[in-house]
């Protein structure tokens, strides 16, 4: 099969963060589906990686280059913020087979507050969260975060009487183990990973900021069944597709912090220690195949400098 792989990042030539991150999952993607016996092309502003076949482009003429490379591949993979997920991948999913979610539960995910509540309905296990000022209490604090938005962008802890500004939600802070579940999601859903992740939070004067660091794979706990269950419960009400990570604080029970419709940075240590190749499940989801179990081996710690 011909496979398209669009990352955002390494596609409009961002720097910083997510050209580091971005630009390790789109070769963890490619090597996979090349490993897989497939051939790949990925959308690039001339940054190369070590496989695959680059095909240039710019933030300018991305969703161009995705309207007319989509057209001439067999399946197609979008990797962007949660702020331009959905629109590119709804300009592929007209023109090929989509291995992500659909645009719609892109946009129910991306959504924080949206998410937040479809989780309470169905009695899933998530923080207050809320939009307005007047629903804080000044007592506790708060973790304040873009209501769109996503990794750890702009994300701080605050008390209760913090203002909160337009287009930002404030969810109850959770002490417990931050964790995130990686998943392959069709009609069934295949756990890959616990993941530990490795948060890092710098307290100033007003607040304090999260930073993710990176990342533990496979995190051993003697409540992996519970944390499974809830982030499949969870992938499931939102009806993700493809790879799906779940981002959980494990305290007296784990709670779902977000819910993230695409590969996550997690993904380069699970390549490292999982059997069997990645890309190969994607396909599989995509027939709804998926296998009852992955077999992993080892365990791998990687930070954002590793990745450079």
């Amino acid at each position: 099969m011909k496979i398209l792989i669009s990352e955002y990042a390494t596609s409009i030539g961002m720097d910083g963060t997510y050209l580091i991150e971005g630009k390790a999952m789109l070769q963890c993607l490619t090597a996979s589906f090349e490993n897989a016996g497939h051939e790949v092309i990925y959308t690039s502003a001339n940054i190369p990686i070590e496989c695959g076949v680059m095909k240039l482009c710019n933030e300018e003429n991305l969703m161009g280059s995705l309207e007319d490379l989509s057209m001439k591949c067999d399946a197609a993979l979008v990797i962007a913020p949660d702020d331009y997920l959905a629109e590119l991948t709804e300009v592929v999913e007209k023109n090929t087979i989509n291995l992500g979610c659909r645009p719609e539960v892109i946009n129910k995910c991306a959504d924080k507050l949206e998410c937040s509540r479809i989780l309470e309905e169905n009695g899933i296990p998530s923080p207050k969260t809320v939009a307005q000022q007047k629903g804080m209490n000044a007592e506790i604090r708060y973790v304040v975060k873009p209501r769109f938005g996503c990794a750890s962008e702009n994300v701080s802890i605050v008390n209760g009487t913090e203002n909160l500004k337009d287009g930002y939600i404030a969810t109850e802070y959770m002490e417990g183990e931050q964790l995130s579940v990686s998943l392959v999601c069709s009609d069934s859903i295949l756990p890959l990973t616990i993941n530990k992740q490795i948060i890092e939070i710098v307290e100033n004067k007003k607040n304090a900021c999260i930073n993710y660091r990176g990342s533990v794979t496979p995190y051993v706990t003697s409540r992996r069944e519970e944390v499974i269950n809830t982030a499949i419960e969870a992938a499931r009400v939102l009806g993700c597709r493809g790879y799906t990570g779940i981002d959980i604080v494990l305290a007296e029970k784990p709670y779902v912090i977000d819910i993230n419709p695409r590969p996550t940075t997690s993904l380069v240590g699970i390549k490292q220690i999982l059997k069997t190749e990645i890309a190969e499940l994607l396909l599989l989801a995509k027939d709804n195949n998926l296998p009852e179990s992955v077999v992993v081996e080892g365990t791998v710690t990687f930070t954002k400098e590793d990745l450079k």
